[in-house]
């Protein structure tokens, strides 16, 4: 294995890795800075009241894109798969 294809695993797995991550945090972020102008504005602070809906909005994202991260993800361990066969034979 020479130190480029190395280099374009590498990348390729920490591009998956941010594409996958932004898919979960960035709902919660959204919501969580949502709630926080709430509270701001309304002068509540309750800790449960920023987890909650954070915490519901992460497991909708789960619940709808769940399937398209196990499918990307599968679809690059068998790319990898395929690639270090290659490289073998």
């Amino acid at each position: 294995m020479t130190p480029e294809i190395a280099a374009d695993l590498v990348a390729e797995c920490l591009k998956l890795v941010m594409l996958l991550v932004t898919v979960l945090v960035l709902p919660g972020l959204v919501v969580g800075l949502v709630v926080s102008l709430f509270q701001a504005a309304t002068q509540i602070n309750e800790q449960t009241l920023s987890f909650l809906p954070r915490l519901l909005v992460t497991l909708l994202v789960v619940g709808l894109a769940g399937r398209w991260m196990v499918v990307t993800l599968m679809d690059y361990c068998v790319s990898i798969f395929h690639r270090a066969a290659a490289l073998v034979g």
